[in-house]
């Protein structure tokens, strides 16, 4: 879980609180397809998935994002169409 989450996050949201709305909406759209029928039974997105977005973004997985560009990465994410 601490993959999904940025340093300075939560300060972030306290400052912006309708951010919340839109970093949830994008990342309900990353959810990993049956992800209720797998422990911990949480909407997060397939690690194989989350490497390759990380990888192509940033160009490695471990590293970690600012809020605001988790942020705008959410808002453009938001701005394609659903591919499922």
């Amino acid at each position: 879980m601490k993959k999904y989450w940025s340093p300075g996050l939560g300060a972030y949201l306290a400052r912006h609180p309708f951010a919340g709305w839109t970093l949830a909406r994008a990342g309900w759209r990353l959810r990993a397809n049956g992800w209720w029928r797998r422990a911990p039974h949480l909407p997060l997105p397939d690690d194989a998935y989350w490497h390759f977005r990380m990888t192509t973004y940033a160009g490695d997985s471990q590293s970690s994002l600012s809020p605001e560009t988790m942020f705008d990465a959410a808002v453009w994410a938001l701005s394609q169409p659903a591919g499922r």
